[in-house]
């Protein structure tokens, strides 16, 4: 329904920029002027779009608060972030490791999750300094659209810079599942936006914080998403060798003192505790938490691999999962049906950064373009930003998943920038004038709108089809059970029993903290009379049956 509406009110802008052009043109002004001069403070343009993320996320608590995890990345993301919390970067291998076997975690030779580093720092430091993991997602959030505004100050304006930090605070900063779930998206657009926004500023002012900042964002895109990182940074790199070649560029020995050294050194300090983070968790500085997992479990991300025999699995779910439906049937999918594929891709992309509403200038800048010269025409920014974009897309092309809008995470900057300048190009002529100014008007009443369906309780149904408002699942009934479960007096352990039919996608419930004896719930598949062993483990706890494709849900004293 909400894409329908954006669609419409598309439409409605389209069809007034080429009949009314004029319409509303001196108050439009009157406001642009003042939004100029406020802009050209560029510091406090940065702090003001950061702060406007956090305000309207704190506002939104009492119709949107705080999510309950239900993907099986977000329980990985969570146990990873419980970890650092404790001071630890891995666990040692429970006793009982088998009867919590679950999906995305490591047992051997440590127990953790296999996932990078990155976006679990946020979540650990949202846990240790407030409280909850969600904090970190939060401030993730109004630092990625700061980095945003910050990048596009680099590429244009200041005033366009501004303008496109508070687009992406609606469209990414507020409803989107990037700030309403432990899944992750903003740690590595945040990366992706201090790499894009290093970049101009160096060959402008070769100065070495600039190169420090472009190595910061390469070591968060290397914590987060290094296999799109690497994709996405190489073409940067390779500009700035290319740019530093020339002519024209100050001597060799100033480049390397303040671009290069400072950039590296950063790169490389970055690597090195990457590097410390693997040898603590796998047993070696190049074996990752990742790649354990994938030997583990047989999982493939290309269509030249094979799907390889694995071990015996202990449990029936996840045998299904792995070698059973879900890896297997996406494997086929890639190699049988490719443009198929690569179509879905390209939607998933299209429907979460751009919609109809970003889509339409595009459009109309297309047919502007000068016939027969088409790439001559384009500006030399705007050409680098669209070949930096088809060169990271390729990391995408050659999975065979269908993926999530943030496995594009890193390239969110180069997408707002190339779209940035877009807008500016229209703005040339009064019908294009009036279809940018419609773009931040309607996506403020598309804000505005999901706010009061939330308020009625009818705000957008979860979907794999992600547009930019689109809210995560929320695991309510593991988070009711939980939640009762905490304040009841003594330990608790759980034994979960699923149904034949039961969705394991969006409604896994056995995962753990990263201490396990000293949680208050231990959550535990059922494994039959093999139950007997966990039952003596755990002698001291109250045991309780949970069987999630039950309705209603019954927490029931368990009975061997």
């Amino acid at each position: 329904m909400f894409l329908a509406i954006e669609l419409c009110l598309t439409a409605i802008c389209l069809a007034f920029a080429y009949t009314r052009p004029p319409f509303g043109y001196k108050r439009f002004s009157h406001v642009e002027q003042r939004f100029a001069a406020f802009a050209n403070r560029r510091i406090r343009s940065v702090i003001t779009v950061g702060l406007a993320a956090l305000g309207i996320r704190l506002a939104m608590l009492p119709i949107l608060p705080i999510p309950a995890p239900a993907i099986h990345d977000e329980f990985s993301h969570l146990l990873l972030a419980d970890t650092l919390a404790h001071g630890r970067l891995a666990n040692p291998t429970h006793p009982m490791w088998v009867h919590f076997e679950t999906f995305h975690v490591n047992w051997h030779p440590t127990y953790a999750s296999m996932y990078y580093p990155g976006h679990a720092l946020f979540l650990a430091l949202g846990q240790v300094v407030l409280g909850h993991p969600f904090w970190g997602v939060w401030l993730s959030s109004g630092l990625m659209c700061a980095a945003i505004c910050w990048g596009l100050q680099g590429w244009m304006p200041p005033e366009w810079a501004l303008a496109g930090g508070l687009l992406a605070v609606i469209r990414l900063g507020s409803f989107s599942y990037w700030a309403n779930s432990y899944w992750g998206g903003t740690a590595s657009a945040l990366g992706g936006a201090l790499v894009l926004g290093a970049f101009p500023r160096i060959k402008q002012h070769v100065c070495v914080l600039d190169s420090v900042i472009l190595g910061i964002g390469m070591v968060l895109l290397a914590l987060t998403r290094p296999y799109e990182g690497m994709f996405f940074c190489v073409p940067i790199v390779t500009a700035l060798l290319v740019w530093a070649l020339r002519r024209d560029t100050p001597p060799i020995k100033t480049l390397l003192a303040k671009i290069a050294l400072p950039a590296t050194l950063t790169l490389a300090a970055g690597v090195a505790c990457m590097a410390y983070y693997f040898w603590r968790v796998t047993g070696s500085p190049f074996t990752s938490p990742y790649q354990v997992n994938i030997r583990t479990y047989g999982l493939v991300y290309f269509p030249w691999q094979h799907l390889n025999p694995v071990g015996a699995f202990h449990h029936k779910i996840l045998q299904s999962f792995y070698r059973g439906i879900n890896v297997p049937n996406l494997f086929n999918f890639a190699r049988q049906h490719p443009f198929k594929l690569q179509g879905c891709k390209a939607l998933v992309v299209w429907l979460f950064y751009f919609g109809p509403l970003l889509t339409a200038p595009w459009l109309v800048w297309l047919f502007t373009r000068t016939k027969g010269k088409f790439w001559e025409s384009i500006k030399p920014d705007l050409r680098f930003l669209l070949l930096l974009c088809a060169c990271a897309y390729i990391s995408i092309v050659l999975t065979i998943y269908v993926g999530q809008p943030h496995y594009a995470a890193p390239m969110t900057m180069a997408f707002y920038t190339a779209t940035m300048l877009v807008l500016r190009d229209l703005a040339a002529t009064p019908s294009g004038r009036w279809l940018v100014r419609s773009v931040f008007v309607v996506a403020s009443i598309l804000c505005a709108t999901v706010a009061v369906a939330l308020v009625f309780d009818a705000g957008p149904d979860p979907t794999w089809a992600r547009i930019w408002c689109s809210p995560p699942w929320q695991d309510v009934e593991r988070a009711r059970v939980s939640n009762q479960l905490e304040h009841t007096t003594g330990q608790h352990v759980v034994i979960v029993r699923y149904g034949a039919k039961h969705d394991f996608g969006t409604d896994e419930w056995v995962y753990n903290r990263a201490d396990i004896d000293s949680s208050k719930i231990v959550w535990a598949r059922d494994m039959g009379k093999q139950n007997a062993e966990l039952l003596e483990y755990f002698r001291s706890r109250k045991v309780w049956l949970a069987e999630p494709d039950d309705r209603p849900l019954k927490l029931i004293p368990y009975i061997q």
